[in-house]
């Protein structure tokens, strides 16, 4: 079983022509509270940004920079979506189906691509997605791997607000686009033991 593709080049363009397609509102998601625990916050580096741990709830973990805090308005997440019920190549490949599903539903789909499996390493995907509209646009590079035999999902995402969100992340990716990709696909996550014992929030 293989992830649908469909390829596209980085372009300030297809971002925004993505954005005409888009719902004006977006569906309101439960609002969350930032995890305060006791002693030193867990933190991950990608791309020579510190992310630290802010919330965890039923196998979804988030982590934001230092300053975003505020898991309302943040700007720059690193997210870790455990998915225990993958455990080999198709299954993982029906986890990849999904976020695509997901993020079509949520927005307009910009980029696929999988490696495929080697001798050595298990078949990976990524799906890249604009998602939101009107006051709030988010892109969302998701890389679904297999990780320490089981299924894990990585979203390095990018918000913008206000009237020009939609171009603001437009510029953001034609800037960066690439290079968040790279570093994404080359990031070694930590042990899936540490990422199932971080604190759950309430």
């Amino acid at each position: 079983m293989r992830i649908e593709h469909r390829q596209a080049r980085w372009s300030v363009r297809g971002f925004l022509a993505g954005i005409l397609v888009l719902a004006a509102a977006v569906q309101a998601g439960e609002k969350r509270n930032p995890f305060h625990g006791g002693g030193e916050p867990v933190r991950l580096e990608l791309a020579g940004v510190a992310y630290e741990h802010r919330w965890s709830q039923a196998g979804q973990n988030e982590f934001t920079p230092a300053g975003q805090e505020d898991l309302e308005r943040w700007r720059d997440m690193l997210t870790l979506v455990e998915r225990p019920d993958a455990t080999d190549g198709v299954a993982l490949a029906a986890v990849a189906n999904g976020v695509l599903a997901n993020y079509r539903h949520g927005g307009v789909v910009v980029r696929t691509d999988s490696r495929p499996a080697t001798p050595d390493r298990p078949a990976e995907h990524l799906v890249v997605a604009m998602l939101g509209g009107g006051a709030m646009v988010e892109a969302a590079f998701a890389r679904l791997l297999l990780h320490d035999g089981t299924g894990l999902v990585v979203v390095r995402s990018r918000r913008a607000y206000g009237e020009d969100a939609a171009g603001e992340i437009g510029r953001w990716v034609q800037a960066n686009g690439m290079q968040v990709e790279q570093a994404l696909m080359e990031w070694q996550p930590p042990p899936m033991a540490r990422i199932t014992a971080l604190p759950q929030s309430p």
